[in-house]
Protein backbone atom coordinates (compact mmCIF):
# COMPACT_ATOMS: atom_id res chain seq x y z
CA UNK A 1 0.00 0.00 0.00
CA UNK A 2 1.21 3.32 -1.11
CA UNK A 3 2.43 5.63 1.77
CA UNK A 4 1.07 8.63 -0.18
CA UNK A 5 -2.60 9.87 0.32
CA UNK A 6 -2.19 11.23 -3.48
CA UNK A 7 0.44 11.81 -5.89
CA UNK A 8 0.71 13.76 -9.03
CA UNK A 9 2.97 13.58 -11.66
CA UNK A 10 4.11 15.93 -14.18
CA UNK A 11 1.22 17.73 -14.19
CA UNK A 12 1.10 20.18 -17.12
CA UNK A 13 -1.94 22.62 -17.91
CA UNK A 14 -1.98 25.29 -20.40
CA UNK A 15 -4.64 28.02 -20.65
CA UNK A 16 -4.89 29.32 -23.95
CA UNK A 17 -1.13 30.55 -25.02
CA UNK A 18 -0.18 30.25 -20.93
CA UNK A 19 1.61 27.45 -19.63
CA UNK A 20 0.65 27.48 -16.04
CA UNK A 21 1.73 24.16 -14.59
CA UNK A 22 5.35 22.95 -16.14
CA UNK A 23 5.19 19.22 -15.51
CA UNK A 24 4.98 19.64 -11.63
CA UNK A 25 5.17 16.64 -9.49
CA UNK A 26 3.34 16.78 -5.70
CA UNK A 27 2.92 13.72 -3.19
CA UNK A 28 1.43 14.18 -0.03
CA UNK A 29 1.65 11.38 2.65
CA UNK A 30 -0.98 10.24 4.79
CA UNK A 31 -1.59 11.65 8.17
CA UNK A 32 0.97 14.90 7.21
CA UNK A 33 0.53 18.65 7.17
CA UNK A 34 1.78 18.98 3.92
CA UNK A 35 2.46 23.45 3.07
CA UNK A 36 2.32 24.00 -0.82
CA UNK A 37 3.71 27.58 -0.62
CA UNK A 38 4.69 30.31 -3.34
CA UNK A 39 3.88 33.58 -4.82
CA UNK A 40 0.24 34.55 -6.58
CA UNK A 41 0.66 33.20 -9.88
CA UNK A 42 3.01 30.58 -9.45
CA UNK A 43 0.37 27.32 -9.52
CA UNK A 44 -0.89 26.53 -6.37
CA UNK A 45 -4.82 27.41 -6.88
CA UNK A 46 -4.30 25.71 -10.64
CA UNK A 47 -2.85 22.32 -9.11
CA UNK A 48 -5.56 22.43 -6.31
CA UNK A 49 -8.40 22.63 -8.88
CA UNK A 50 -6.82 19.67 -10.65
CA UNK A 51 -6.31 17.11 -7.84
CA UNK A 52 -10.28 18.64 -7.01
CA UNK A 53 -11.30 17.49 -10.54
CA UNK A 54 -12.19 20.94 -11.59
CA UNK A 55 -9.71 21.70 -14.10
CA UNK A 56 -8.45 18.38 -16.32
CA UNK A 57 -4.92 18.09 -16.70
CA UNK A 58 -3.10 18.33 -20.38
CA UNK A 59 -0.47 15.97 -19.60
CA UNK A 60 0.70 14.11 -16.46
CA UNK A 61 -0.98 11.65 -14.19
CA UNK A 62 -3.07 11.65 -10.41
CA UNK A 63 -2.37 8.67 -8.05
CA UNK A 64 -4.80 8.37 -4.80
CA UNK A 65 -3.15 5.75 -2.14
CA UNK A 66 -1.33 4.39 -4.73
CA UNK A 67 -4.24 3.75 -7.58
CA UNK A 68 -4.05 5.69 -11.25
CA UNK A 69 -6.69 8.02 -11.48
CA UNK A 70 -7.89 7.86 -15.08
CA UNK A 71 -10.28 11.31 -15.14
CA UNK A 72 -11.01 13.19 -11.91
CA UNK A 73 -14.00 15.13 -11.40
CA UNK A 74 -15.43 16.60 -8.69
CA UNK A 75 -17.63 14.02 -7.57
CA UNK A 76 -14.54 11.30 -7.88
CA UNK A 77 -12.41 13.55 -5.73
CA UNK A 78 -15.28 13.93 -3.31
CA UNK A 79 -15.47 10.20 -3.17
CA UNK A 80 -12.02 9.62 -2.85
CA UNK A 81 -12.41 11.88 0.79
CA UNK A 82 -10.51 15.11 -0.87
CA UNK A 83 -12.19 17.94 0.53
CA UNK A 84 -11.37 21.89 -0.40
CA UNK A 85 -11.96 24.61 2.38
CA UNK A 86 -11.71 27.88 0.37
CA UNK A 87 -10.60 31.16 1.38
CA UNK A 88 -14.45 32.51 1.61
CA UNK A 89 -15.49 28.83 2.74
CA UNK A 90 -18.14 27.86 0.27
CA UNK A 91 -20.72 28.30 3.02
CA UNK A 92 -24.30 29.94 2.81
CA UNK A 93 -24.53 33.12 4.77
CA UNK A 94 -28.03 33.22 4.99
CA UNK A 95 -29.19 29.86 5.87
CA UNK A 96 -28.81 28.31 9.75
CA UNK A 97 -25.54 26.51 10.94
CA UNK A 98 -27.45 23.41 10.84
CA UNK A 99 -28.96 23.52 7.72
CA UNK A 100 -25.45 24.34 6.61
CA UNK A 101 -23.81 21.53 7.83
CA UNK A 102 -26.39 18.88 6.99
CA UNK A 103 -27.40 20.48 3.85
CA UNK A 104 -25.19 18.43 1.40
CA UNK A 105 -25.49 15.30 3.40
CA UNK A 106 -29.13 15.39 3.02
CA UNK A 107 -29.00 16.30 -0.83
CA UNK A 108 -26.65 13.57 -1.71
CA UNK A 109 -29.31 10.94 -0.05
CA UNK A 110 -31.46 12.25 -2.49
CA UNK A 111 -34.52 12.21 0.48
CA UNK A 112 -37.96 14.19 -1.06
CA UNK A 113 -38.45 15.78 2.42
CA UNK A 114 -36.52 17.25 4.77
CA UNK A 115 -36.55 16.11 8.52
CA UNK A 116 -35.44 19.03 10.74
CA UNK A 117 -34.48 16.12 14.14
CA UNK A 118 -32.09 14.59 11.16
CA UNK A 119 -30.64 18.07 10.09
CA UNK A 120 -30.15 18.52 14.31
CA UNK A 121 -28.51 15.17 14.47
CA UNK A 122 -26.54 15.49 11.44
CA UNK A 123 -24.98 19.07 12.50
CA UNK A 124 -24.37 17.58 16.16
CA UNK A 125 -22.61 15.42 14.79
CA UNK A 126 -20.17 17.16 12.89
CA UNK A 127 -19.18 19.92 15.38
CA UNK A 128 -18.61 16.79 17.55
CA UNK A 129 -15.89 15.73 15.92
CA UNK A 130 -13.79 19.12 16.36
CA UNK A 131 -15.51 20.19 19.85
CA UNK A 132 -17.06 22.79 18.06
CA UNK A 133 -19.03 24.88 20.41
CA UNK A 134 -21.54 27.24 18.49
CA UNK A 135 -25.42 27.72 18.22
CA UNK A 136 -26.23 25.54 16.04
CA UNK A 137 -29.39 27.84 15.07
CA UNK A 138 -27.61 31.41 14.55
CA UNK A 139 -27.73 32.22 11.10
CA UNK A 140 -23.92 31.77 9.32
CA UNK A 141 -23.62 35.61 8.61
CA UNK A 142 -23.87 36.51 12.26
CA UNK A 143 -20.74 34.68 12.93
CA UNK A 144 -17.19 35.71 12.90
CA UNK A 145 -14.85 34.57 10.41
CA UNK A 146 -13.31 32.14 12.42
CA UNK A 147 -16.53 29.99 13.18
CA UNK A 148 -17.60 30.05 9.40
CA UNK A 149 -14.26 28.52 8.91
CA UNK A 150 -14.88 25.74 11.76
CA UNK A 151 -17.92 25.20 9.92
CA UNK A 152 -16.33 24.41 6.51
CA UNK A 153 -14.53 21.81 8.23
CA UNK A 154 -17.01 20.26 10.32
CA UNK A 155 -19.06 19.82 7.07
CA UNK A 156 -15.94 18.52 5.62
CA UNK A 157 -15.43 15.65 8.23
CA UNK A 158 -19.26 14.73 7.79
CA UNK A 159 -18.18 13.50 4.50
CA UNK A 160 -14.75 11.35 5.79
CA UNK A 161 -12.79 13.60 4.36
CA UNK A 162 -9.47 11.76 4.43
CA UNK A 163 -7.73 15.27 2.75
CA UNK A 164 -8.21 18.33 3.66
CA UNK A 165 -7.02 21.10 1.62
CA UNK A 166 -6.82 24.33 3.05
CA UNK A 167 -6.59 27.67 1.12
CA UNK A 168 -5.02 30.14 3.19
CA UNK A 169 -6.95 29.19 5.66
CA UNK A 170 -5.67 31.90 8.86
CA UNK A 171 -5.78 35.11 6.23
CA UNK A 172 -8.71 37.03 8.04
CA UNK A 173 -8.11 35.46 11.74
CA UNK A 174 -6.42 36.85 14.75
CA UNK A 175 -3.65 35.35 16.69
CA UNK A 176 -6.16 33.48 19.18
CA UNK A 177 -8.17 32.35 16.37
CA UNK A 178 -5.31 30.88 14.58
CA UNK A 179 -4.00 28.85 17.65
CA UNK A 180 -7.35 27.48 18.26
CA UNK A 181 -6.77 26.71 14.08
CA UNK A 182 -3.94 24.91 14.62
CA UNK A 183 -5.19 22.99 17.52
CA UNK A 184 -7.90 21.14 15.54
CA UNK A 185 -5.16 20.80 12.58
CA UNK A 186 -3.40 18.66 15.21
CA UNK A 187 -6.08 16.95 16.05
CA UNK A 188 -7.12 16.00 12.77
CA UNK A 189 -3.41 14.69 12.18
CA UNK A 190 -3.94 12.81 15.00
CA UNK A 191 -7.01 10.96 14.03
CA UNK A 192 -5.69 9.96 10.56
CA UNK A 193 -6.68 12.87 8.29
CA UNK A 194 -4.13 14.27 5.56
CA UNK A 195 -4.16 18.32 5.43
CA UNK A 196 -2.59 20.05 2.47
CA UNK A 197 -1.91 23.60 4.08
CA UNK A 198 -1.73 26.57 1.41
CA UNK A 199 -0.06 29.38 2.61
CA UNK A 200 3.09 31.88 2.35
CA UNK A 201 3.34 32.94 5.86
CA UNK A 202 6.94 31.72 7.31
CA UNK A 203 6.14 31.30 10.71
CA UNK A 204 2.75 29.24 9.93
CA UNK A 205 4.55 27.16 7.67
CA UNK A 206 7.38 26.45 10.80
CA UNK A 207 5.11 26.29 13.58
CA UNK A 208 2.82 23.76 11.81
CA UNK A 209 3.85 21.65 9.04
CA UNK A 210 5.95 18.67 8.47
CA UNK A 211 6.35 18.66 4.95
CA UNK A 212 6.74 21.89 2.82
CA UNK A 213 6.30 22.20 -1.36
CA UNK A 214 7.04 25.42 -3.26
CA UNK A 215 6.34 26.59 -6.52
CA UNK A 216 7.18 29.06 -9.07
CA UNK A 217 6.21 30.01 -11.93
CA UNK A 218 4.54 26.47 -12.19
CA UNK A 219 7.01 24.63 -11.61
CA UNK A 220 8.08 22.54 -8.13
CA UNK A 221 11.08 24.11 -7.03
CA UNK A 222 11.77 22.08 -3.59
CA UNK A 223 9.67 19.99 -1.93
CA UNK A 224 11.55 18.62 1.88
CA UNK A 225 10.91 18.16 5.42
CA UNK A 226 10.45 21.63 6.85
CA UNK A 227 13.25 20.65 9.22
CA UNK A 228 15.58 21.50 6.82
CA UNK A 229 14.09 24.90 5.76
CA UNK A 230 14.80 28.05 7.08
CA UNK A 231 13.28 31.48 6.46
CA UNK A 232 16.31 32.42 4.42
CA UNK A 233 15.83 29.12 2.39
CA UNK A 234 12.06 30.08 1.96
CA UNK A 235 12.03 33.25 0.38
CA UNK A 236 14.53 32.41 -1.90
CA UNK A 237 13.00 29.54 -3.42
CA UNK A 238 9.63 31.31 -3.47
CA UNK A 239 10.71 34.13 -5.15
CA UNK A 240 14.37 33.26 -6.46
CA UNK A 241 15.54 36.33 -4.65
CA UNK A 242 17.85 37.25 -2.02
CA UNK A 243 16.86 39.71 0.54
CA UNK A 244 18.62 41.86 2.14
CA UNK A 245 17.89 42.02 6.01
CA UNK A 246 16.12 45.20 7.91
CA UNK A 247 19.71 46.38 9.33
CA UNK A 248 19.11 47.70 12.97
CA UNK A 249 18.67 51.48 13.48
CA UNK A 250 16.32 52.51 11.23
CA UNK A 251 16.30 55.98 12.58
CA UNK A 252 16.07 59.03 9.95
CA UNK A 253 16.17 62.57 10.61
CA UNK A 254 12.77 63.37 12.14
CA UNK A 255 11.14 66.88 11.07
CA UNK A 256 8.46 68.54 12.34
CA UNK A 257 5.05 67.63 13.48
CA UNK A 258 2.43 66.92 10.70
CA UNK A 259 -0.33 65.06 12.62
CA UNK A 260 -1.51 65.10 16.51
CA UNK A 261 -4.59 63.45 18.38
CA UNK A 262 -5.73 64.56 21.44
CA UNK A 263 -8.22 63.03 23.38
CA UNK A 264 -9.64 61.87 20.43
CA UNK A 265 -13.10 59.61 20.78
CA UNK A 266 -14.95 57.93 18.44
CA UNK A 267 -17.65 54.66 17.81
CA UNK A 268 -15.25 51.87 18.52
CA UNK A 269 -12.33 53.84 20.57
CA UNK A 270 -11.65 56.68 23.46
CA UNK A 271 -9.60 59.01 24.13
CA UNK A 272 -6.74 58.63 22.05
CA UNK A 273 -3.66 61.32 22.04
CA UNK A 274 -0.79 60.67 19.74
CA UNK A 275 1.84 62.14 17.41
CA UNK A 276 3.24 61.65 14.75
CA UNK A 277 6.54 63.78 12.69
CA UNK A 278 7.67 64.00 9.10
CA UNK A 279 9.81 61.26 7.82
CA UNK A 280 8.45 59.01 10.96
CA UNK A 281 7.00 55.56 10.52
CA UNK A 282 4.93 55.45 13.27
CA UNK A 283 3.61 51.43 14.26
CA UNK A 284 -0.39 50.91 15.60
CA UNK A 285 -1.12 47.17 16.74
CA UNK A 286 -3.72 45.21 18.00
CA UNK A 287 -5.83 42.29 17.90
CA UNK A 288 -9.55 43.00 15.96
CA UNK A 289 -11.89 44.99 17.48
CA UNK A 290 -8.84 46.91 19.25
CA UNK A 291 -10.31 50.22 17.86
CA UNK A 292 -7.29 50.74 15.33
CA UNK A 293 -9.28 50.30 12.30
CA UNK A 294 -12.08 52.94 13.59
CA UNK A 295 -9.09 55.30 14.43
CA UNK A 296 -8.21 55.19 10.76
CA UNK A 297 -11.52 55.59 9.25
CA UNK A 298 -11.95 58.93 11.67
CA UNK A 299 -8.65 60.43 10.85
CA UNK A 300 -9.76 60.15 6.63
CA UNK A 301 -13.59 61.79 7.22
CA UNK A 302 -15.32 58.11 7.52
CA UNK A 303 -16.51 58.25 11.13
CA UNK A 304 -17.13 62.09 12.99
CA UNK A 305 -15.64 61.78 16.16
CA UNK A 306 -17.31 62.57 19.23
CA UNK A 307 -14.70 64.64 20.79
CA UNK A 308 -11.14 65.30 21.10
CA UNK A 309 -8.70 67.66 18.78
CA UNK A 310 -6.77 66.63 14.78
CA UNK A 311 -4.28 68.79 14.16
CA UNK A 312 -2.16 69.23 11.10
CA UNK A 313 1.18 71.06 11.09
CA UNK A 314 0.30 72.90 14.39
CA UNK A 315 -3.39 73.59 12.88
CA UNK A 316 -6.82 72.25 14.52
CA UNK A 317 -8.71 70.95 11.70
CA UNK A 318 -12.50 69.55 10.83
CA UNK A 319 -12.65 66.41 8.82
CA UNK A 320 -15.89 65.75 8.02
CA UNK A 321 -15.38 63.71 4.55
CA UNK A 322 -12.50 62.07 2.54
CA UNK A 323 -12.90 65.00 0.12
CA UNK A 324 -11.19 67.41 3.12
CA UNK A 325 -8.72 64.33 4.62
CA UNK A 326 -7.01 64.34 0.86
CA UNK A 327 -7.13 68.41 0.57
CA UNK A 328 -5.53 68.10 4.30
CA UNK A 329 -2.73 65.85 2.80
CA UNK A 330 -3.97 62.91 4.81
CA UNK A 331 -4.26 59.28 2.11
CA UNK A 332 -5.90 55.71 3.82
CA UNK A 333 -4.75 52.77 2.17
CA UNK A 334 -7.84 50.35 3.22
CA UNK A 335 -7.34 47.05 4.59
CA UNK A 336 -9.75 45.06 2.17
CA UNK A 337 -8.41 46.29 -0.79
CA UNK A 338 -10.92 44.32 -2.69
CA UNK A 339 -14.15 45.94 -1.22
CA UNK A 340 -12.94 49.67 -0.09
CA UNK A 341 -9.85 50.52 -2.56
CA UNK A 342 -10.09 49.34 -5.86
CA UNK A 343 -12.26 49.82 -9.03
CA UNK A 344 -11.88 45.91 -9.83
CA UNK A 345 -13.45 46.21 -13.65
CA UNK A 346 -11.75 49.66 -14.27
CA UNK A 347 -7.97 49.54 -15.73
CA UNK A 348 -4.92 49.52 -13.54
CA UNK A 349 -4.15 52.84 -15.51
CA UNK A 350 -7.47 54.31 -14.39
CA UNK A 351 -7.09 52.94 -10.67
CA UNK A 352 -3.56 54.83 -10.50
CA UNK A 353 -4.87 57.95 -11.87
CA UNK A 354 -7.65 58.81 -9.82
CA UNK A 355 -6.53 60.85 -7.40
CA UNK A 356 -5.28 63.14 -9.52
CA UNK A 357 -7.38 63.49 -12.63
CA UNK A 358 -8.03 66.90 -11.82
CA UNK A 359 -4.46 68.01 -12.47
CA UNK A 360 -4.05 65.74 -15.87
CA UNK A 361 -7.73 67.27 -17.16
CA UNK A 362 -8.30 70.40 -19.07
CA UNK A 363 -10.69 73.30 -17.71
CA UNK A 364 -13.66 71.48 -19.41
CA UNK A 365 -12.83 68.27 -17.42
CA UNK A 366 -11.31 66.60 -20.11
CA UNK A 367 -8.30 64.05 -19.15
CA UNK A 368 -5.45 64.49 -21.04
CA UNK A 369 -4.54 60.97 -22.41
CA UNK A 370 -1.10 61.52 -22.88
CA UNK A 371 -0.57 63.04 -19.50
CA UNK A 372 -2.74 59.75 -17.96
CA UNK A 373 -0.45 57.57 -20.11
CA UNK A 374 2.39 59.19 -18.82
CA UNK A 375 1.65 59.42 -15.42
CA UNK A 376 0.40 55.71 -15.17
CA UNK A 377 3.65 54.15 -16.60
CA UNK A 378 5.64 56.16 -14.14
CA UNK A 379 4.20 54.45 -11.04
CA UNK A 380 4.00 51.19 -12.93
CA UNK A 381 7.73 51.18 -13.48
CA UNK A 382 8.83 52.89 -10.28
CA UNK A 383 6.65 51.00 -7.90
CA UNK A 384 7.40 47.74 -9.52
CA UNK A 385 3.76 46.48 -10.78
CA UNK A 386 4.12 43.74 -12.64
CA UNK A 387 2.00 43.75 -15.61
CA UNK A 388 2.48 43.51 -19.61
CA UNK A 389 -0.17 46.13 -20.31
CA UNK A 390 -1.75 49.24 -17.77
CA UNK A 391 -4.71 48.81 -19.92
CA UNK A 392 -5.84 45.62 -17.95
CA UNK A 393 -8.40 45.13 -15.93
CA UNK A 394 -6.69 45.50 -11.92
CA UNK A 395 -8.76 42.55 -11.45
CA UNK A 396 -6.53 40.58 -13.10
CA UNK A 397 -3.10 41.20 -11.00
CA UNK A 398 -2.02 39.45 -7.81
CA UNK A 399 -2.63 40.19 -4.75
CA UNK A 400 0.71 42.17 -4.24
CA UNK A 401 0.43 43.86 -7.44
CA UNK A 402 -3.30 45.20 -6.84
CA UNK A 403 -2.06 46.50 -3.59
CA UNK A 404 1.19 48.13 -5.81
CA UNK A 405 -1.13 50.00 -7.33
CA UNK A 406 -3.34 51.15 -4.71
CA UNK A 407 -0.15 52.66 -2.87
CA UNK A 408 0.61 54.09 -6.08
CA UNK A 409 -2.71 56.08 -6.29
CA UNK A 410 -1.89 57.59 -3.08
CA UNK A 411 1.16 58.34 -3.52
CA UNK A 412 1.06 60.33 -6.23
CA UNK A 413 -1.33 62.39 -4.62
CA UNK A 414 1.79 63.19 -2.46
CA UNK A 415 0.19 63.18 1.15
CA UNK A 416 2.05 64.43 4.27
CA UNK A 417 0.29 61.62 6.21
CA UNK A 418 -0.27 57.90 4.73
CA UNK A 419 -2.02 55.60 6.55
CA UNK A 420 -2.26 52.04 5.71
CA UNK A 421 -4.18 49.25 7.45
CA UNK A 422 -3.11 45.80 7.10
CA UNK A 423 -0.87 46.95 4.00
CA UNK A 424 0.76 43.48 3.49
CA UNK A 425 -2.11 41.40 4.07
CA UNK A 426 -2.31 38.50 1.27
CA UNK A 427 0.53 39.70 -0.08
CA UNK A 428 3.65 37.14 -1.26
CA UNK A 429 6.85 37.57 0.47
CA UNK A 430 7.91 39.00 -2.65
CA UNK A 431 6.11 42.39 -2.47
CA UNK A 432 5.56 42.75 0.83
CA UNK A 433 9.65 43.07 0.66
CA UNK A 434 8.76 45.66 -1.99
CA UNK A 435 6.14 47.42 -0.26
CA UNK A 436 8.13 47.75 2.71
CA UNK A 437 10.94 48.95 1.47
CA UNK A 438 9.06 51.63 -0.40
CA UNK A 439 7.62 52.75 2.92
CA UNK A 440 10.83 52.99 4.32
CA UNK A 441 11.83 55.43 0.93
CA UNK A 442 9.40 57.54 1.54
CA UNK A 443 9.52 57.74 5.43
CA UNK A 444 13.29 59.12 4.17
CA UNK A 445 12.02 61.23 1.97
CA UNK A 446 9.92 62.95 4.37
CA UNK A 447 6.25 61.55 4.88
CA UNK A 448 4.35 60.44 7.73
CA UNK A 449 3.26 57.00 7.92
CA UNK A 450 1.20 55.30 10.01
CA UNK A 451 1.35 51.26 9.89
CA UNK A 452 -2.13 49.58 11.58
CA UNK A 453 -1.10 45.82 11.65
CA UNK A 454 -1.27 42.60 13.24
CA UNK A 455 1.79 41.49 11.69
CA UNK A 456 4.29 41.84 14.52
CA UNK A 457 7.00 40.58 11.87
CA UNK A 458 5.76 43.39 9.99
CA UNK A 459 5.33 46.31 12.67
CA UNK A 460 9.29 45.65 13.56
CA UNK A 461 10.82 45.77 10.40
CA UNK A 462 9.12 49.00 9.18
CA UNK A 463 8.35 50.94 12.15
CA UNK A 464 10.41 53.37 14.37
CA UNK A 465 7.77 53.40 17.38
CA UNK A 466 4.62 51.24 18.25
CA UNK A 467 1.58 52.37 19.93
CA UNK A 468 -0.66 49.15 20.96
CA UNK A 469 -4.03 49.56 21.50
CA UNK A 470 -6.66 47.24 23.34
CA UNK A 471 -10.28 47.86 24.41
CA UNK A 472 -10.67 50.92 22.28
CA UNK A 473 -7.48 52.47 23.80
CA UNK A 474 -3.79 53.25 24.12
CA UNK A 475 -2.05 50.87 26.02
CA UNK A 476 1.19 51.10 25.46
CA UNK A 477 4.49 52.54 23.52
CA UNK A 478 7.26 50.18 22.64
CA UNK A 479 10.27 52.84 21.25
CA UNK A 480 12.54 51.44 18.64
CA UNK A 481 14.99 50.23 21.06
CA UNK A 482 12.89 47.88 22.71
CA UNK A 483 11.46 46.89 19.54
CA UNK A 484 10.85 43.21 18.90
CA UNK A 485 8.64 40.17 17.87
CA UNK A 486 9.02 38.83 21.82
CA UNK A 487 8.21 42.61 23.61
CA UNK A 488 5.42 43.15 20.87
CA UNK A 489 4.09 39.21 22.02
CA UNK A 490 3.80 40.72 25.84
CA UNK A 491 1.76 44.05 25.07
CA UNK A 492 -0.92 42.41 22.59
Amino acid sequence: MSENIISVKGIHKYFGGVHALKGVDLQIKKGEVHCLAGENGCGKSTIIKVISGVHKPDGGEIEVNGEKVDHMTPSESIKQGIQIIYQDFSVFPNLTVIENLAFNKVLASKKKFVNRKEFRRIAEEAIKKINFDVDLDALVETLPVADKQLIAISRALLDNAKLIIMDEPTTALTKKEVKRMFEIINKLKDEGVTILFVSHKLEEVFEICDTVTIFRNGENVISCPVSEMDEKKFSFHMTGRHFEEVTEGKKRDLGEMVLETKQLSARGFNDVSFTLRKGEILGITGQLGSGRTELSLALFGLLKPDEGEILIEGQKVNIPNPTKAQELGIALVPEDRLTEGLFLPQSIKRNIAITRLDELSNKLGVVNGDLLDDESAKWVRDIGVATKNDEFPVSTLSGGNQQKVLLARWIASNPKVLILNGPTVGVDIGAKYDIHNLLRNLASAGMGIIIESDDATEIVNTCDRVLVMQKGQITAEVKEEDLNVKTLANYV
